[in-house]
């Protein structure tokens, strides 16, 4: 079978790798497509190779079948359509005991911290696999992951029908939180500065804020601010602007991912006794929400590019200029 590894310094080596045989507890898939996430390409520039340590199999956001099953495995049989939820937790910890094991505090991320989808079969923990309706499609179904992050985000925004949110940030992620939110039944805006994104959004029918994002939010709110602000974008003119959006009790999610730290008005925060909520990957709950939620979402226009694996290296020049490129990898 074919296998992409990463090499380091932004390259990709195609391997004829043997076939892999499924050891106790765990599932041999038929890789069908696998996305590229920001991650990912933190990973191809270089920044995560102390953690990576190349050369290794990455990807993370995948569909397939179950090709064969290891020993002890029950429940699962050649031919299902499955994704994997890619959490590896201990199961011991503190987190882990107290029911919160996507924070684990000794998390492996698969794909990242163990070999991943970017392969045509691979061998999982069954445990981690959540089963696709047959009649999503497979390519589609690749974008459950980054799905159930946008269900994870909305989830812990506690966003009820009628209320008003604002997404900073209109890339994929913010693209899918807006979504999500607004399948939820509340009110949606977003503020994104590029054009391209900006125009993909109101294509997609999802009401975009102009240049004076806090002006425009204190209009549609009259004066009382958002109920919910979801921050997408991990830039600080954005952990700047949150706290300037959200009514008093208002909650703001944390979704992008701050490397070093950023000015907040914390003033802000106790004047109006807002919330700050961080929001790091997804549950179990997630994933089952994103797979209901799948076939009535646009997931289809989402998908900007899609490659073989042989054509791995194309794919990753080609990811940051759309929405999900996706790769074929069997």
């Amino acid at each position: 079978m074919t296998a992409a590894r990463y090499l380091g310094n932004h390259a990709f080596a195609l391997e004829d790798a043997p076939v892999p045989q499924p050891a106790a507890g765990e599932v041999r898939l038929r890789v069908a497509w696998c996305g590229i996430c920001g991650t990912d390409m933190h990973i191809f520039h270089g920044k995560m190779d102390a953690r990576v340590k190349p050369p290794q199999i990455i990807g993370h956001e995948m569909s397939g079948i179950v090709d064969a099953v290891g020993p002890g495995v029950t429940g699962w049989s050649p031919g299902d359509h499955v994704t994997v939820r890619p959490l590896d937790s201990c199961g011991v910890c503190a987190a882990c005991r107290a029911g919160h094991s996507h924070v684990c505090m000794r998390l492996k991320f698969v794909g990242i911290d163990s070999p991943g989808a970017f392969q045509g079969l691979w061998c999982v923990q069954a445990r981690l696999l959540h089963r696709l309706p047959a009649d999503l499609p497979l390519d589609l179904a690749a974008l459950i992951e980054p799905l159930a992050v946008a269900c994870h985000d909305v989830r812990r925004s506690r966003l009820a029908a009628g209320e008003k949110a604002v997404v900073l940030g209109g890339g994929p992620i913010g693209i899918l939180v807006a979504l999500v939110a607004r399948a939820a039944g509340a009110q949606v805006r977003i503020s994104e500065i590029d054009a391209g994104r900006r125009a993909f959004a109101t294509a997609l029918g999802l009401e975009v804020l102009g240049a004076d994002t806090a002006a425009e939010v204190e209009a549609w709110t009259d004066g009382a601010g958002a109920d919910v602000v979801f921050e997408c974008t991990a830039a600080a003119p954005c952990a700047a602007l949150m706290t300037q959006l959200a009514r008093v009790r208002g909650r703001i999610v944390l979704v992008g991912i701050f490397t070093q730290p950023v000015q907040i008005d914390l003033f802000r925060v106790f004047w109006r006794e807002l919330e700050l909520l961080g929001a790091r990957v997804y549950e179990a709950a997630d994933f089952e929400q994103a797979i209901a939620l799948a076939p009535s979402l646009p997931l289809d226009r989402l998908v900007s590019g899609r490659f073989a694996l042989t054509e791995i290296g194309g794919a990753f020049a080609a990811a940051p200029t759309g929405m999900k490129t996706l790769v074929a990898c069997s």
